[in-house]
């Protein structure tokens, strides 16, 4: 979910709650990380860790987590309940359905992973005992989400499995038909669907992920067979060209059949509707405009303007969910908005959809239950709300047949969700069989941050684990790094090689696209223009009206893209010995910024960093050191009693008089601080555009070491918290170093200005209400640029 907010729990929630009265002979055993589980949980849910008949003695303790040493023969999770805690418990009862997970970190630190595989396999068992109208008559959490995921199951379908067990559901979807699983999967609630999945081996996943598919109306994209691919043209700039190119450069291979789908820089309304004017322009020149559709991955609220703006400029709408109301307010999200949106979508496209596993614990939403159901309920949501989008079109008049589909981005958010590659495949394979449940066309990202142990050939590894359960498509880069958003996905040639090994088509429409634009020859095969993007071009041009010579049209595109490569995005032109090859020269250098990349997370700011800015106060976080940091993001968004102490002085001394505060932290690369030519013209430039515009700005910069984004609305909270004029904006700019990875060095600045009054609410101020210029470096947006627009952003912010 490349475009969901990671996200942490608000400052003020209690993190040591008392303890809750045991039943004799229940051990409490704290988990390690305490922290992590404390802001991962939240208040109440940091209950028992532990669970055993009889106290084991003092020389052997209970391993850390949800223990589960023994359970009776056919045992169901309520029985089990009732012999060792008297009756029903929330709380346990969570634990015991988290720790039938397979072992991830997210998990752990939310103190619902298994202790061991003994216990793993116990509350698997009972798990597979329990029926599943006993399960769906405890709902693991309740709220405005869960009631409409509810109303979307199929009452005669649920009636027919609510008195299987667990283990009957699981043997059913193995050993019976597409068409009869379909018969009852209406039926199975979101709940259910994320506990299935606890059941399976990665091996029982993949059979029946292979066994369901949910095609999108009149393609073949998501049937069985077929793989295909979202281009994802992202420029660090949002520069047209960039993103025109990338889209040449993806249809040079033969990929690109689902989505022309960018992730924006900037989510302004005029810079959003260059780029959708941009995809869609590629489109309706080639004539296949009715063939795939074209979105900008800006919030919903922002492409429903630009609609209205200029109709007929979007195509399919996008936005991220969570699995609670909670989680979807962090996207600024609610119920009856998303509602209101179907009801729009009455043309051919209707809505796209990112979630990602994990998402809403790391943004204070975990409410105590795991993130495989979270994620599952997503898909009810969308579930939910593909059927609304077929009851508009039907209400416009036109026939129901809803273009929505989810893709799952499992890894962006980092190692606090998972870290290994086996974690990445897992989660895949889970994701793959829920959304397929859901009735959804389900796509994957499978990626990884830098930041986690999974590198790019372990990423080629993961994906011929993950194929053989079929997803419907996958992201597809020139290179397998986003030059963008910093991330390793799937390349072009990625998609070329599975194509290869396992057999999977493209859409057949685009498939005679590529053949009809001679990348392809009439059997399918690769002619000598595969893999040139300035084929494409020239192909772009002609249809165009250009009638130029092909070699002046072909001496354009070389200049053209060389312009490309210059502003940092990367083309992959020819292949190496196999067709599915980087071009060695291109790969030598991706993986040299890979290289750069696990460097610049490891950096910190030197030691005379802070002597060459006059009068800047140094501060830092809860952090111990640089893998605390790096492993466990809580830690650098709280500031440390020395770092507090500092800033209160410092109050005192501005007396109220300055109502902008410039905030520095290293976040994931320092590099991005320190390189020649970043930040010094930037703040040189900030503070004169300040001035001119009449803000007061403050003399002495903050620089936070260890800092995450929410260091710097602590930081706003002890400064402006307590002034006495409750209405007037104050403002923190927080400049901080992006995740590595695009060899810009980038750093992004975070804009927060809202009243005092809002700043004196401990954990009020949030990521929600905060705007962000990001991709600034030499080689990317230049920080002169990106002063100017961050105090166009800020006037907006304090005219309101």
């Amino acid at each position: 979910m490349k475009t969901m907010h990671r996200v942490r729990p608000r400052r003020g929630m209690q993190l040591h709650p008392t303890p809750l009265s045991l039943p004799r002979g229940e051990t409490v055993v704290m988990r390690r990380r305490t922290f992590m589980k404390a802001v991962m949980l939240g208040s109440s849910a940091l209950a028992l860790a532990a669970c055993r008949k009889d106290p084991p003695q003092p020389s052997q303790p209970l391993p850390p987590g949800v223990y589960i040493p023994s359970v009776n023969e056919g045992e169901t999770l309520f029985g089990y309940l009732e012999r060792t805690r008297g009756g029903f418990d929330p709380i346990r009862y969570r634990q015991l359905i988290g720790a039938a997970n397979e072992y991830k970190e997210g998990d752990e630190a939310a103190s619902l992973a298994a202790a061991d595989a003994t216990s793993r396999a116990n509350a698997r068992l009972l798990l597979t005992n329990t029926r599943i109208g006993d399960l769906r008559a405890h709902p693991l959490f309740e709220d405005g989400l869960f009631t409409l995921i509810e109303q979307g199951v199929d009452a005669s379908a649920a009636d027919t499995v609510k008195g299987w067990t667990m283990g009957e559901l699981k043997r059913f979807l193995l050993d019976k038909s597409e068409a009869e699983v379909k018969a009852v999967m209406l039926g199975l609630s979101s709940d259910i669907i994320g506990c299935i999945v606890k059941l399976m081996s990665n091996a029982e996943l993949i059979a029946v992920g292979s066994k369901l598919f949910n095609p999108l109306p009149g393609s073949r994209i998501g049937s069985k067979g077929y793989l295909g691919a979202r281009i994802q043209p992202n420029s660090p700039t949002d520069h047209p060209d960039d993103i025109r190119w990338q889209v040449f450069n993806g249809w040079a291979f033969a990929v690109g059949d689902v989505l022309l789908g960018t992730n924006p820089v900037s989510s302004e309304v005029a810079s959003v509707r260059t780029v959708e004017n941009t995809l869609r322009n590629v489109l309706e020149t080639f004539g296949i405009a009715d063939v795939m559709p074209h979105c900008v991955l800006s919030h919903i609220d922002i492409q429903a303007e630009v609609e209205k703006l200029e109709p007929g400029s979007t195509a399919l709408w996008f936005q991220s969910l969570g699995g609670t109301e909670g989680a979807n307010q962090t996207f600024d999200v609610t119920i009856p908005k998303m509602l209101e949106h179907a009801a729009q979508r009455t043309g051919k496209y209707g809505l796209y959809f990112e979630t990602g596993q994990g998402a809403d614990g790391t943004n204070g939403h975990g409410n105590g239950f795991d993130m495989v159901v979270h994620e599952s309920r997503k898909y009810g949501f969308a579930r939910v709300l593909k059927e609304h989008v077929a009851q508009a079109q039907l209400g416009a008049g036109r026939p129901s047949a809803p273009w929505v589909h989810l893709n799952d981005v499992a890894g962006f958010i980092g190692p606090e969700v998972f870290r290994t590659r086996e974690q990445l495949v897992r989660c895949c394979l889970e994701d793959i069989v829920m959304g397929k449940l859901h009735g959804l066309t389900l796509g994957l990202d499978v990626c990884s941050t830098l930041h986690m142990e999974v590198n790019l050939d372990d990423l080629d590894w993961c994906l011929e684990q993950i194929m053989p359960a079929n997803p419907a498509y996958l992201m597809a880069l020139p290179t397998k790094n986003d030059p963008m958003l910093s991330y390793l996905t799937t390349a072009f040639q990625d998609h070329v090689r599975l194509r290869e090994k396992f057999g999977y088509k493209v859409d057949d429409r685009m498939w005679a696209f590529f053949i009809e634009l001679g990348i392809l020859d009439a059997q399918g095969r690769p002619t000598a223009h595969f893999g040139d993007p300035s084929w494409v071009y020239l192909q772009y041009q002609r249809r165009k009206g250009d009638t130029r010579s092909d070699e002046e049209l072909l001496a354009e595109a070389r200049a053209k893209m060389a312009e490309v490569r210059q502003r940092g995005v990367w083309l992959a032109e020819g292949h190496g010995v196999n067709t599915w090859d980087l071009n060695p020269t291109l790969d030598q250098e991706i993986r040299y910024l890979y290289d750069d990349a696990k460097k610049s997370i490891h950096a910190e700011l030197p030691a005379t960093f802070v002597s060459m800015m006059p009068g800047a106060v140094s501060v830092a976080t809860g952090s111990k050191d640089r893998e605390d940091y790096i492993l466990h993001p809580p830690t650098g968004e709280q500031l440390s009693d020395k770092a507090l102490e500092s800033l209160r002085v410092l109050k005192e001394a501005h007396a109220g008089q300055y109502d902008v505060q410039l905030v520095i932290s290293d976040g994931l690369n320092a590099y991005a601080l320190t390189d020649e030519g970043h930040l010094t013209p930037y703040l040189e430039r900030v503070r004169s555009e300040l001035e001119a515009a009449g803000y007061k700005v403050a003399p002495q910069p903050i620089v936070v070491s260890s800092g995450r984004v929410r260091a710097g609305y602590h930081i706003g909270e002890v400064l402006f918290g307590s002034l006495p004029d409750k209405d007037s904006h104050r403002a923190v700019l927080h400049i901080i170093g992006e995740r590595p990875g695009s060899g810009h060095h980038a750093y992004s600045v975070y804009i927060t200005a809202p009243k005092v009054s809002t700043w004196a609410l401990a954990g009020e101020v949030d990521h929600d209400i905060t705007r962000v210029v990001s991709g600034i470096a030499d080689t990317a947006l230049s920080p002169s640029t990106a002063a100017v627009d961050t105090v166009r952003i800020l006037e907006r912010l304090t005219s309101s």
